[in-house]
């Protein structure tokens, strides 16, 4: 509707979670280290969660898109209080029919696919979005199933993607057995005011912006009203950009969205962060403030990342055997990921950063289009592996 008025080439707030758009913040980039780390590292469980609207689901995706062929993949995507036979369910996910007419012979099904896959050489993982629908009675079958894995030999994987709710679940009494099974967690929070900045500004330069469309102020606003949840961000966004074609404005300056934020208030459907009205001294000051603060303490320009801790590191001294530098010991010429404890021992001794990961640190690739500003994962960055 409003593309060709901003001269872009598709809407770049939709609310489908659309992994060409996803904006890999510090918190992102994290969350999905620890998924690509929870295959690697062959992790029976891992769980992510967020609130609603934080990116979940897209960060899911896109890890689908990074699977090697090495991986069957099972998705359980519509989770509800009424699914109780998981495996039945699991067996469906991994593509598999069945005739069986017990539970006990659909378990055996799946436990003869999982051999068969691990025997041709081939890793399944499993994974169940909105986890926090699922009963406490599904979630303990789902610790049943990974029963199925023995000694050193791991032939199911689970990953969990779910709300707060699913942290509540996992903590009761009741699950303490499954509790104990997640070796690898993580809580997507929201964005910071800079990081919704970049995050505007991302999406709007994959859909083909070759300029600022939202004014700083702006931002502020939209910032305080959601809360920093990408979803609420792509909801004010989009319909600022609509107020922003009817009025003919090629720029959405507060007032823009701010009447965005009045309109959806005046007619109840507010999932805002604030309450306060739109038109309130104090929440103008607020933002005002906001923008003020984030303006003066960001430490680089809009077009730049902020420095890379393992870059600057190389920078800052020259890398000698075994000596420590911003508290990370380096050997060999290269940093280790590792940090020495209070008795004198070290964490981590054979994650070390080969030569070729830290040369892309020291000469970044070049970027350019929907990928300027975006980098790999951590995981990607720190574990890539010379031929």
């Amino acid at each position: 509707m409003y593309e060709s008025f901003f001269g872009l080439k598709e809407k770049p707030f939709s609310l489908l979670p659309d992994p060409d758009f996803l904006f890999m913040s510090s918190k992102h980039s994290l969350a999905l280290s620890i998924l690509e780390y929870s295959l690697a590292g062959q992790a029976g469980f891992c769980a992510i969660t967020g609130d609603i609207g934080s990116g979940k689901t897209t960060l899911v995706r896109t890890l689908l898109r990074r699977i090697g062929r090495d991986v069957t993949l099972g998705l359980i995507s519509n989770t509800h209080s009424g699914l109780t036979d998981i495996t039945a369910w699991a067996l469906a996910a991994f593509g598999r029919g069945t005739n069986a007419q017990s539970d006990a012979e659909i378990y055996q099904e799946l436990m003869h696919f999982l051999i068969a896959e691990y025997g041709a050489g081939r890793r399944c993982i499993l994974i169940v979005d909105e986890a926090q629908n699922l009963t406490v009675e599904a979630l303990e079958e789902l610790r049943l199933l990974s029963n199925i894995n023995s000694d050193k030999d791991l032939l199911l994987q689970i990953i969990l993607v779910g709300q707060p709710e699913l942290l509540v679940k996992l903590k009761s009494q009741e699950l303490a057995q499954f509790a104990q099974r997640i070796s690898i967690s993580y809580h997507l929070t929201p964005l910071n005011y800079a990081d919704t900045r970049r995050y505007i500004h991302h999406r709007l330069k994959v859909a083909g912006a070759d300029r600022p469309i939202f004014s700083d102020t702006a931002i502020g606003a939209v910032q305080y009203f959601s809360g920093g949840v990408p979803r609420v961000i792509n909801a004010v966004c989009d319909m600022a950009m609509v107020y922003g074609l009817a009025d003919n404005k090629t720029e959405i300056d507060l007032e823009v969205v701010l009447r965005v934020i009045a309109d959806r208030q005046a007619s109840g459907v507010s999932p805002f962060a604030r309450d306060g009205k739109a038109d309130d001294p104090a929440v103008l000051a607020e933002i005002t403030s906001l923008v003020r603060e984030a303006m003066e303490l960001r430490p680089v320009p809009d077009e730049e990342e902020p420095a890379d801790p393992v870059a600057a590191m190389n920078s800052a001294a020259p890398l000698a055997d075994k000596a420590h530098v911003n508290g990370h010991a380096v050997a060999e010429g290269y940093p280790r990921l590792e940090v020495e404890r209070a008795d004198g021992g070290q964490s981590y001794d054979d994650l070390k950063v080969d030569a070729l990961s830290l040369n892309d640190y020291r000469n970044p690739p070049a970027r350019n289009g929907a990928n300027e500003g975006q980098r790999p994962s951590w995981f990607r960055r720190t574990f890539r592996r010379t031929s």
